[in-house]
């Protein structure tokens, strides 16, 4: 692929995001939702328009983006916002999982499922996607309590879906091979390894950067020092084989919480995080395996339905022992539907472990995480707005320059 090719399709890639945009405006259907349709137009599964070359930087802007998404995650976990919501946020986050993973467990296995398999799709359906929920969030102006309780549940969900994922995987492989297997003890020391490692990392480049940062420019991070730590948390995470996700999330909570000499620690973030977001769900849906819609059958309507259900009763339970008011209960787990790449990345350490299920595990959460991924978002907008959060007829805010 040639230079000028490869410039063409990086700027006709920007430009198709502009498009989503206006038109998300005139629809008041998410951005991201526009993002991976017209991605999926463009892409493999549509006309095919995207060089195979810029196909391949999916992954390296993934990491990029979803770093930065994990720093502004971060930075929700501010300790006076917790005072106010942490209690909610901490019961919601934990009902959510535990409902999840049980009603879909039970559901599935009920519905002719392999009590293996279907233990391990309850712990893939806790998965979230942390990237398209805070776009959601920013694209919508969403402000408040309520807005404030999803951005921090998200913020945690990585790290309970991980604990949740590992216990399944004991289990399931125990029912499997028997309690003489020794990989599932092996799977659950990796996941406590990933986890602590990667809290670990967030510390050791998280204290320093806190102090260090904002020097330069008194109170606020250059663009450089943002644009470095991500670098560097991303590759050093992926170095010693741990979790950018939570890594980064642990860099933005101690910077929000240390550095009381900066005004606005992330801004340098949010004013580039938007042209990496734009490629990101742009190429995620161009690598969309649409296909696997055609083969979800009755399992694959019943995880759905078992998912959404569980996501409204969990967040209703979790709301209610968190004393969210009413409405924000009703809306908690709707506004938490998004799934995408982690689910995938569970469902292949699965099929890897596990290979008698692998191909059923596989298709069932690629045809679902689409499913999940495109309507998802749409969910949350509505949520947003039922809860609150979004004052009737307010205007989307313009994306990030």
């Amino acid at each position: 692929m040639s230079q000028g090719i490869a410039l063409i399709a990086i700027g006709a890639l920007f430009l198709t995001g502009l498009a989503a945009d206006m038109i998300g405006r005139r629809t008041r259907l998410p951005r991201v939702t526009l993002l991976l349709i017209l991605g999926i137009a463009i892409g493999a599964p549509g006309l095919d328009l995207i060089p195979p070359g810029i196909a391949a930087l999916y992954e390296p802007v993934s990491i990029v983006a979803l770093t930065m998404v994990a720093f502004l995650l971060g930075s929700a976990l501010q300790l006076d916002r917790l005072r106010r919501r942490g209690r909610a946020i901490l019961w919601v986050s934990v009902a959510i999982v535990l409902v999840t993973q049980a009603l879909v467990t039970l559901g599935l296995w009920a519905l002719g499922a392999p009590v293996a398999m279907a233990l391990l799709m309850g712990a893939i359906a806790c998965a979230t996607a942390p990237a398209t929920t805070r776009a959601v969030l920013q694209e919508s102006g969403a402000t408040g309590p309520f807005a404030e309780t999803v951005e921090g549940i998200v913020a945690i969900d990585d790290a309970w879906g991980m604990i949740v994922f590992a216990l399944a995987m004991v289990g399931a492989q125990m029912l499997t091979d028997g309690p003489a297997n020794g990989q599932g003890a092996a799977g659950l020391l990796a996941a406590g390894h990933e986890i602590v490692g990667s809290v670990a990392l967030g510390l050791a480049i998280g204290l320093p950067a806190a102090h260090l940062t904002g020097r330069l420019s008194p109170g606020e991070p250059l663009q450089t020092e943002a644009l470095g730590l991500v670098f560097l948390v991303a590759g050093l995470a992926l170095w010693l084989d741990l979790s950018f996700l939570l890594a980064g999330m642990t860099v933005g909570a101690v910077i929000v919480n240390r550095a009381t000499h900066h005004d606005r620690a992330f801004h340098e973030i949010e004013h580039i995080e938007w042209p990496f977001l734009i490629l990101f769900f742009l190429l995620a849906g161009a690598t969309l395996e649409v296909a696997s819609l055609a083969e979800l059958g009755l399992l694959g309507a019943g995880f759905v339905a078992l998912r959404i259900g569980a996501r409204a009763l969990g967040g209703w339970i979790g709301g209610l022992a968190g004393g969210l008011p009413a409405v924000e209960r009703r809306w908690i787990g709707m506004a938490l539907l998004p799934q995408a790449g982690v689910a995938v990345g569970m469902a292949l350490i699965a099929a890897e472990r596990l290979p008698g299920h692998g191909e059923a595990i596989l298709s069932l959460t690629i045809g679902t995480t689409v499913l999940f991924e495109l309507a998802g978002p749409i969910f949350t907008a509505v949520a947003l707005r039922r809860a609150g959060a979004v004052p009737p007829g307010a205007p989307s805010p313009a994306p990030q320059e």
